[in-house]
């Protein structure tokens, strides 16, 4: 039963085998065996690969069974039509483009297992990009907001900076009344004289200009502080809602890309092993020596060809032995007097009818 599955999927001729010995009929088992399990490893793979592109099972499986079915059919149909020659060459040749078609298949179905053979290797690579994308973004998001936040703090250190000076002015006019009225400096004079009163009115006047400057700025600080408060919200804001884009850089060519970065003697080898797998059943039929099947299938094709060439000639003789016997007949006919005399009479009646027609539609102009 399995040996007929595997003649079936080699494309041969099963009833020509079965007047073949069961080493022909073993060959080409092989042959169609190889077919076959190319099949599967192309249905494996593309699979796998639409498995990272969908991220879900059914589409995944679905289409790559229609790719499997695809390489099958490709593989039995290019099989069954290389025929055995005398030359090695000229079967190269003949199957030459199916060895390029294996090898741009090859190279597209090894990247998906190259991928989940080096899955730990490539999450580094991607964790390692993941990062440094996520420090771009936040660097480019903070940028964004920078000049903001600069100018608040521009402004919040202004009005501290005002204030702080404001309060150096007044703890000096408190020192220059308080040592007054000591009489360590100014006029130096014990008590609590005209000249204390001057610098005493001096100080609670600044001391009234700084509460009132105090207040004034608080309250813009307050303003400018609750603005940058909000500006910075909305920068961790943005880096969250750009994070899960960056955290979802795991896609099917993100992982090709990690892949490249890696080794490439490892990745080279298994796409060498996934061409030799989509080439085999090419290079099974074309190592094959000629055998007893393909004689008599050579036979049976020359032997159709040479029936044909000889019913084509038969039928171009047959056309113009017709045309000849047609030619004379036709050229006999002609030189017939009694038939020429009978068209003549029959002419010039026609002509006489078309001429009375002629005199009736001219009557009726009038």
């Amino acid at each position: 039963m399995l040996k007929k599955f595997f003649l079936l999927c080699s494309g041969a001729d099963r009833t020509l085998l079965s007047t073949c010995s069961d080493g022909e009929n073993t060959k080409f088992a092989g042959i169609g065996a190889t077919v076959f399990f190319t099949a599967v490893m192309a249905f494996i793979a593309s699979s796998y690969a639409l498995f990272t592109v969908f991220d879900s099972v059914y589409p995944a499986v679905f289409f790559g069974l229609v790719w499997g079915l695809l390489i099958f059919n490709l593989d039995r149909f290019i099989v069954s039509t290389i025929r055995k020659r005398d030359s090695f060459w000229s079967e190269f040749l003949q199957a030459t483009p199916r060895i390029i078609l294996a090898l741009i298949i090859a190279i597209v179905i090894s990247k998906p297992l190259e991928i989940k053979i080096f899955e730990k290797e490539i999450n580094t690579v991607l964790l390692k990009e993941k990062n440094a994308m996520a420090l771009e973004n936040k660097k480019e998001v903070a940028n964004y907001y920078k000049s903001d936040l600069d100018k608040n703090k521009t402004q919040v250190d202004s009005l501290k900076s005002e204030i702080a000076n404001k309060e150096k002015e007044v703890n000096t006019l408190y020192e220059t009344y308080i040592t007054e009225a000591e009489g360590t400096a100014g006029t130096k004079k014990l008590g609590k004289g005209p000249v204390f009163k001057e610098k005493i009115a001096k100080h609670d006047l600044a001391k009234a200009e700084l509460d009132s400057l105090r207040k004034t700025n608080l309250a813009k600080i307050s303003i400018a502080e609750k603005a940058s408060t909000t500006l910075q919200t909305d920068l961790d804001k943005k880096v969250l809602e750009t994070q899960p884009i960056i955290d979802g850089f795991d896609g099917l060519m993100a992982r090709i890309n990690a892949l490249n970065k890696l080794p490439w003697l490892p990745s080279f080898f298994i796409m060498l092993l996934f061409l030799a797998t989509e080439t085999s059943p090419i290079i099974a039929k074309l190592l094959s020596p000629k055998g007893e099947y393909d004689f008599k299938l050579e036979d049976l094709e020359t032997a159709l060809k040479a029936t044909i060439n000889q019913d084509k000639y038969q039928r171009e003789l047959l056309v113009k032995t017709s045309a000849a016997m047609h030619d004379k007949v036709y050229d006999e006919i002609a030189k017939d007097q009694e038939l020429l005399n009978l068209q003549r009479k029959e002419a010039k009646k026609l002509l006489e009818l078309q001429a009375l027609n002629f005199v009736e539609k001219q009557k009726r102009t009038f």
